[in-house]
């Protein structure tokens, strides 16, 4: 008999593509997909059950098909279907106790992959340059999803101290980018024209959703020989990028605000429904967060395919030419260059600078 593995989340977008790529693994025999809604994508072979896991009737889930690996990636800043913050706050917290309830229940379960965030660590202006998975927040994020990640967080430690023969795994992603991403993050590049904080430049962290499946079955297999894929660990691709180097390469243009303005900025875009421009979103926006990422490769053994500029370069692909397109600027700036008043001003500064080695007293 091979693994039964449960998946929640399934009718979100990453989901689904766990469950199909969990499939193709020789060690597993059953995939059980769980989500509250009916997925709009498919899953493959794999054992659809609608459940709501902020209800007790997960335990009887993971009781009648005897389910040894739970991947818990229903905890997500973005509900689906219907329902706000409220449903996802809920589902988040709520679900992840329900959830861990059962697995505490039953006997069968033997590995826990929880989907977590870099949230987690929340963005401060007395933040250290690098987190790492021992570096505690400067401030505690007092609301939203990276609320939520936090209390889930102290939630699977509880478990983790309950079951100590239980294999728990955390992965705390950085921002998840790629051409089907579906995130805040991912709305706010969107936009096109892009708001920011007055006097700020951020530095961002990307991984690639691809390299978030991939990791995602590493923690969910036993760990390969060398390896350890129980802890907590930073997933992030290489590298960072500042804000005002992702409009560029998006061809939209910033909007430079005064903090004060910036949220209310938020506010409007959250009620015409644009993007949820949360309060911890313009924190992130303001000071950036930056993670290390030693512990993903040496101890779990994962080195991600893209890197932090090549993930962006995916998802700018599958976004389109935006307001300033880089070709067609760089194309003007080319022409600009070219023209012979250009050129004729360059020679002239040029000239002026090479010979002004002793400045007149009206130039003092």
């Amino acid at each position: 008999m091979g693994k039964v593995v449960l998946v929640t989340g399934a009718a979100r977008q990453l989901g689904g593509r766990f469950v199909r790529r969990i499939q193709r693994d020789p060690e597993v025999d059953r995939v059980i997909a769980v989500d509250a809604v009916a997925p709009g994508h498919q899953l493959g072979d794999a054992d659809f059950v609608r459940a709501d896991i902020r209800q007790p009737a997960i335990a009887r889930v993971l009781a009648e098909h005897s389910v040894d690996t739970v991947v818990h990636l229903d905890v997500s800043a973005k509900t689906v279907g219907t329902g706000g913050r409220t449903a996802v706050k809920e589902t988040n917290v709520i679900g992840t106790m329900q959830l861990l309830g059962a697995c505490q229940k039953a006997p069968s379960v033997r590995r826990l992959v929880i989907k977590s965030s870099t949230n987690v660590y929340g963005s401060a202006p007395r933040d250290p340059a690098v987190f790492t998975e021992t570096t505690p927040p400067k401030s505690l994020p007092s609301g939203g999803f990276a609320k939520d990640v936090v209390e889930v967080e102290g939630y699977v430690r509880g478990f983790a101290r309950r079951r100590p023969d239980v294999a728990v795994c955390v992965l705390r992603f950085a921002n998840i980018l790629g051409p089907e991403a579906d995130s805040p993050l991912a709305d706010y590049l969107s936009l096109p024209v892009l708001p920011t904080v007055f006097g700020y430049d951020p530095r961002l962290q990307f991984v690639h959703e691809d390299d978030v499946v991939d990791v995602l079955g590493i923690a969910s297999r036993e760990p390969r020989r060398g390896t350890l894929n129980s802890g907590t660990f930073n997933i992030a691709g290489d590298g960072v990028l500042l804000l005002s180097q992702c409009s560029r390469r998006l061809g939209r243009p910033t909007m430079p605000l005064l903090l004060p303005a910036v949220t209310w900025v938020g506010q409007a875009l959250r009620t015409v429904g644009m993007t949820d421009f949360s309060p911890e979103q313009i924190r992130l926006l303001t000071h950036g967060r930056v993670v290390s990422t030693v512990q993903m490769r040496e101890t779990l053994g994962f080195h991600p395919q893209f890197s932090t500029a090549e993930t962006f370069a995916e998802f700018a692909r599958s976004q389109g030419p935006g307001l300033l397109p880089p070709e067609a600027v760089g194309r003007a700036v080319d022409r600009l260059a070219a023209m012979p008043f250009a050129g004729a001003a360059g020679e002239v500064l040029g000239i002026i600078g090479a010979g002004d080695t002793h400045p007149t007293p009206s130039a003092r």
